[in-house]
C-alpha cells in the first residue's frame, strides 16, 4: 500500500484515539446532512423525472440511483455483511436486488422516502454504539478493505456522490428557485 495511504490511516486512527466522541458526533452530523440532501432531492423530483426516458442519469433512472445509494448505506450501517437484513419493503427479491444490476422492480418516491427514514434511524442507532475498538477494526465487509471509521466516511462520500448527480439532474430542469435542491450544512433538517 502507498505511503500516503498509510499516513492518512495513521492520522485517522490518532483522531479516533484522541477524540472518539467528537469523531462520532461529527460523522453523525455530516451523515445526517447527506441523507437530508438526498431526501430533499427525492421530494423535489418531478414525477415525470422519477422514471422513464427523461429520468436517465448516466445509464440509470433517477429512482434507481436513489435505491442504489440507500441500499449501500443500509448495508454499511450494519455491523457486518452477515448481520445485514434485506427488508422486503426495500429488497423484494432479497440480496438479488443489490447483486443484480437492476432491482426487481421500480420503487416509488414514497417508498424511497421511507427507505431514507429507515437509514436515518439505523444511522442514529449505529454510530453512537461504535467504540474506539470497533472503529479501529475491520469494516465488517470482505470486499471493503478499510477500518470501520473510514467505512463511515466512505459511506458519507458515497451518499454525496450520488446526491450530487441527482441534484445536478434536477437543476438542469430549470425548476423554480423554491423547487431546487438545497444544501444541508450539518445534521437533519425538519423542513
Amino acid at each position: 500500500m502507498a505511503k500516503g495511504v498509510w499516513l492518512h490511516r495513521l492520522r485517522l486512527i490518532r483522531i479516533i484515539a484522541v477524540v472518539p466522541d467528537l469523531y462520532k458526533q461529527s460523522n453523525l452530523a455530516q451523515f445526517e446532512a447527506a441523507l437530508w440532501m438526498l431526501h430533499d432531492c427525492i421530494r423535489k423530483c418531478p414525477d415525470e423525472h422519477w422514471s422513464g426516458p427523461t429520468s436517465i442519469i448516466g445509464k440509470y433512472e433517477f429512482w434507481h440511483v436513489v435505491h442504489h445509494t440507500l441500499a449501500c448505506t443500509d448495508s454499511y450501517l450494519s455491523p457486518n455483511e452477515e448481520s445485514h437484513v434485506f427488508l422486503p419493503e426495500f429488497y423484494p427479491a432479497g440480496a438479488r436486488d443489490v447483486e443484480d444490476e437492476y432491482p426487481s422492480r421500480t420503487f416509488s418516491k414514497d417508498e424511497m422516502l421511507s427507505f431514507v427514514a429507515h437509514c436515518l434511524a439505523k444511522l442514529r442507532r449505529s454510530i453512537p454504539v461504535e467504540t474506539e475498538e470497533s472503529l479501529r477494526g475491520p469494516s465488517g465487509f470482505s470486499w471493503v478493505k478499510i477500518n470501520r471509521a473510514e467505512l463511515h466516511l466512505y459511506s458519507v462520500r458515497h451518499v454525496m456522490h450520488h446526491t450530487g448527480m441527482l441534484s445536478a439532474s434536477l437543476r438542469r430542469l430549470n425548476l423554480p428557485e423554491d423547487a431546487q435542491p438545497r444544501w444541508g450544512f450539518t445534521g437533519w433538517r425538519d423542513d
